[in-house]
């Protein structure tokens, strides 16, 4: 199925009822096109259940520059000498590959994550597939500069861009959305002409590894992907950032290991793309499709179980619809399954470990200190037997704090939302804005004008009206002030992954 970069990407795919317990239970890291093993292994387990599902080969320092080196012989070698057309032909291939074994990638992620297959198979993997064809074909079709320039002879010269891979990429990915949001990175570098080292979240190594296979599948030059298992400080994702073959780095997270990236990419000055945190406002005013925000707030705000760097952790509502509104959230929201992934009535998932849940936990608690009134959840759901050893937590949401609490200004990244009131649009905006970060917005109004006018005074880099989610893959994606550094998407991705170079030619 071509993806056609103009079009929002929500393919829809059919698969039978799978099993995310029947996964891989050795998982290696990918160098220069062979599995590798180490001496050292971690644990990964199941945010379902709690068991462990794989051991993972941690990369040490020797096996991050074998992977690096590999990168930089693939540059000079095979890949380098392949036309633009010829890259482009085998990113097709690779989504075509994903695609052949989605039964597989889906399992594979869904073990990781625990996410419900309903949203995996209709998001993650063919998002995950098509952000290969989007950028081959962004990459096919990218124009340059060219300029006739006088000269005092007479006679003239010609100037004209050309635009040349960075070199060997640096790919920290996050476990939110771990095939989509590595091939959203992947895709374009490989589109450009570079060769990545990938470092997949510790905890979902799967989909990474298992796109290694398609990659030998298709024929993609040995060294150009490579993937190194392990954690951040004295582990493979340090021993990426600070590798000297490392041209440049992208990386997708929260803020904090951004600051650390940024430092070690300092040395080299190397550049970096960093998309990190968050605290999106959801922003309701009275004259709205009262359905399609509520529709469109639960997802924002417990999709992928708040899971999600856009989602939206705080919420105005103007205040003639304020009680309606939030007593509307609450049935929506307790009517939510929980369950395990594979089952077609799960819409709500676990968090991805016990460790998230219990920094979520923490803010679950810091709200009722707070005073916070809380309108449903705030624990531990009751689970069956068999799943009580996951990281599951309630979908929860407050009233009652003000704009200064930690809940209010602190991203959470769990599946819960703060609800306040406001009177009129310039409150909104300020208060909307009054926040370290800037990556996201949805506004719902039927008044085009007033739509367009909240929209170009939010502070964010992107700002959905009327909708949440709804991508273009050819726009612009990053943050402001703390959410990030860069865009990504479309030609905007090019920006990163080349160097322009001017040729002046004297005629």
């Amino acid at each position: 199925m071509r993806a056609r970069p103009g079009l929002s990407v929500r393919l829809l795919f059919h698969v039978p009822l799978l099993d995310t317990r029947m996964i891989m239970k050795e998982i290696r890291n990918f160098i220069d096109g062979a599995f590798v093993a180490t001496g050292k292994t971690f644990e990964k387990r199941s945010p379902v259940d709690g068991q462990v599902i794989a051991l993972v080969h941690e990369a040490g320092q020797a096996e991050v520059d074998a992977a690096v080196q590999a990168a930089r012989a693939a540059l000079k070698g095979p890949w380098g000498k392949l036309t633009v057309a010829e890259r482009a032909e085998l990113l097709y291939a690779v989504a075509d590959g994903i695609n052949r074994r989605f039964d597989e990638f889906l399992a594979a992620e869904c073990a990781d994550t625990g996410k419900p297959m309903s949203l995996a198979r209709h998001i993650d993997i063919p998002r995950g597939a098509a952000n290969f064809k989007v950028f081959a074909d962004v990459v096919k079709n990218v124009p340059t500069e060219f300029f006739e320039t006088p000269t005092p002879d007479g006679k003239g010269a010609l100037n004209y861009a050309v635009r040349r891979p960075i070199g060997v990429v640096g790919v920290i990915c996050p476990w939110n959305l771990p095939l989509l949001l590595m091939t959203w990175k992947v895709g374009p570098a490989l589109a450009c002409g570079n060769t990545v080292v990938v470092k997949p979240s510790e905890e979902t190594p799967q989909t990474a590894t298992l796109l290694g296979e398609v990659m030998n599948e298709v024929g993609v030059p040995k060294g150009v992907y490579n993937v190194v298992h392990g954690f951040g400080p004295q582990s493979a994702g340090e021993y990426v950032t600070t590798h000297p073959g490392v041209n440049a780095i992208t990386f997708t997270g929260e803020t904090r290991t951004g600051e650390v990236i940024m430092k070690a990419a300092a040395h080299g000055a190397r550049p970096v793309s960093l998309e990190m945190g968050g605290k999106n406002p959801g922003i309701i005013f009275a004259d709205c499709d009262f359905e399609a925000a509520l529709e469109g707030t639960m997802r924002s705000v417990f999709a992928n179980c708040g899971q999600v760097c856009l989602g939206t952790e705080r919420l105005y509502v103007e205040r003639p619809i304020f009680e309606r509104f939030v007593e509307a959230l609450k049935k929506s929201a307790e009517n939510l399954k929980l369950g395990r992934p594979e089952d077609p009535e799960t819409n709500l998932g676990p968090l991805i470990s016990h460790e998230h849940r219990r920094k979520v936990l923490s803010y679950y608690e810091k709200a009722k200190a707070l005073g916070a009134t809380v309108v449903t959840g705030g624990g531990i759901p009751d689970m069956p037997p068999e799943l009580a050893g996951g990281s599951w937590i309630q979908p929860t949401i407050w009233t009652g704090l003000g704009d200064d609490s930690p809940i209010a200004r602190e991203e959470i990244f769990g599946p819960c939302t703060l609800i306040q009131p406001f009177d009129d649009e310039d409150e909104v905006i300020a208060r909307a804005n009054d926040t370290d970060y800037g990556l996201a917005c949805s506004i719902w109004t039927k008044d085009l004008s007033r739509a367009h006018r909240v929209a170009g005074q939010i502070e964010a880099g992107l700002v959905w009206v009327n909708s949440w989610f709804l991508r273009d893959l050819r726009t612009p994606f990053g943050g402001m002030k703390q959410s990030g550094i860069g865009r990504e998407g479309g030609v905007h991705s090019l920006e990163f992954y080349t160097e322009l170079k001017n040729i002046c030619v004297k005629l």
